[in-house]
């Protein structure tokens, strides 16, 4: 399997996207999966979409983007946290 690129993003591309980020890492590390995990800001993802994968955002947002996408915050609040980490592998396992 390639290697998988995914932007994390959320206001300030400080404290929730690393929380979720650090999340996303271990994920893919216990799947088996080659990722390179991006943080930035949400301002910063429409120029940074080429060759992305996947984008998670801890904030809720209305993609403009044809690259898959899922909200992050359940890394976060713990709610529904298995739920989202089954969309992220069935994106990431494509």
């Amino acid at each position: 399997m390639a290697r998988k690129k995914i932007i994390v993003a959320c206001g300030g591309a400080v404290a929730t996207s690393t929380v979720a980020a650090d999340a996303v890492r271990d994920l893919c590390k216990a799947n088996g999966i080659d990722a390179d995990v991006q943080q930035m800001r949400i301002i910063e993802i429409e120029g940074n979409l080429a060759g992305v994968d996947l984008v998670i955002t801890t904030m809720r947002i209305k993609p403009t983007w044809s690259t898959p996408y899922v909200n992050g915050m359940a890394f976060l609040t713990g709610i529904n946290k298995e739920a989202t980490e089954e969309k992220i592998l069935n994106i990431l396992k494509k």
